[in-house]
């Protein structure tokens, strides 16, 4: 029996990302598509990438069977939507907004979701009813973190300097994703207020119940379509041997999650559902830095290991996906 899956919200970057992963999947039968702006249309033709791939069609509406809904819409959105449009108890929610990560926010009618960071959260997740996707930010960050959270060596402040991709704005137009003035340029946003630093807070406190000084996150847009570079640095007293095994140790069982011994870069991570992370000590500061595809591990990708783990699949089903490097 495939598990039949549907996705609310499918124009968007992330469901065009989650609709290529679902095609190929082996245990998917992938349902209605929905999208109040295209129904009718091909699904190819708003994601230009499926040509060949599949004959869908955007739906108005779900078609009511699905074992797991994806809610792919704009924060805030996907709480009004259930709201609008409940769904069976039986039918798993993966929600890819900022709605329900939060743990005051987790609680929605019948529904109790899961914040879904198979690293943090993997025994959860797998008899979890409803699923709170992270953030891209908040997924490369907070696996920069979390094994210093568990062996309680946040002591000092953290501070966080991140770029990300275009993408990572969504579709929706606005000036700061106009190609003419992306393009050979680099700015911030939101500097020590970005939404994401509450789940990274809440993932760190779940190990370390009182780390030591603030998280100071400086966010930048790139001028590149995809991808998350994180730079994480916080003073330590531990070795660069100490804590490259402490690290080793904590993702042994990560599929996703590798930490490397050189350098790491981009193009070894875009396309796929891999978080890298390099770990170095430069004085007294502890350097980690941290990788990872903002469409696919930072959403999409994430989406389906955590439906994996749902339904009872090995985490990496369909997610063997290849980083373009040249």
């Amino acid at each position: 029996m495939k598990i039949k899956a549907g996705i609310v919200g499918g124009a968007g970057y992330t469901a065009g990302e989650l609709i290529r992963i679902l095609l190929h999947h082996e245990f998917v039968e992938l349902g209605g598509i929905v999208s109040s702006s295209n129904a009718g249309n091909p699904v190819h033709q708003v994601h230009d990438d499926l040509v060949g791939d599949t004959d869908l069609v955007f739906a108005d509406k779900l078609a009511g069977d699905e074992d797991v809904v994806f809610l792919c819409l704009g924060h805030g959105n996907s709480k009004a939507w259930l709201e609008k449009n409940p769904l069976p108890d039986t039918t798993h929610v993966i929600d890819l907004s900022n709605d329900f990560r939060l743990e005051a926010n987790a609680e929605f009618a019948d529904r109790e979701f899961v914040y879904g960071l198979p690293e943090l959260n993997k025994s959860r997740i797998q008899q979890a009813q409803s699923i709170a996707n992270p953030g891209c930010f908040a997924t490369a960050i907070q696996l920069a973190l979390l094994p210093l959270a568990q062996a309680g060596k946040l002591t000092e402040d953290v501070h966080v300097s991140a770029i990300t991709g275009s993408t990572g704005a969504g579709q929706s137009l606005s000036e700061t994703v106009h190609f003419s003035w992306r393009t050979n340029n680099v700015s911030i946003y939101k500097p020590f207020t970005h939404q994401h630093l509450g789940e990274i807070g809440e993932s760190l406190t779940q190990l370390q119940s009182q780390p030591g000084g603030e998280i100071y996150f400086v966010p930048y847009r790139g001028n590149f379509a995809r991808g998350i570079f994180a730079s994480v640095y916080t003073p330590s007293e531990l070795s660069q041997d100490e804590a490259r095994e402490l690290y080793r140790k904590f993702y042994a069982d990560a599929p996703f999650t590798t930490v490397s011994d050189k350098e790491v870069h981009l193009k070894q991570v875009v396309n796929t559902n891999k978080c890298l992370l390099h770990v170095q000590k430069l004085g007294k500061q502890l350097l980690i830095t941290s990788v990872i595809d903002n469409l696919v591990k930072g959403a999409s990708g994430q989406a389906v290991q955590n439906m994996n783990l749902l339904f009872g699949l090995p985490e990496t089903t369909g997610l063997n996906l290849k980083s373009v490097l040249f």
